[in-house]
């Protein structure tokens, strides 16, 4: 059974501004299309869950290069 797309929720742009990355302290880039927060420095991405960004480092997907 496959996983169903994320659905495309908006993030609001002053919380992207005051979240950062728990592990590098570094900024955050939303990927709309994967309802991600994307930590470029940590190579991670954090999901966004019925609108809420989960910041555990446990939780997030590894990016590959």
């Amino acid at each position: 059974m496959t996983e169903a797309p994320a659905p495309i929720i908006d993030v609001d742009p002053r919380l992207l501004e005051v979240l950062v990355c728990p592990v590098t302290r570094g900024p955050l880039e939303y990927d709309r299309a994967k309802g991600e927060l994307i930590s470029r420095s940590a190579k991670l991405a954090y999901p966004i869950r019925d609108g809420v960004p989960i910041m555990l480092p446990e939780e997030a997907r590894e990016l590959s290069e």
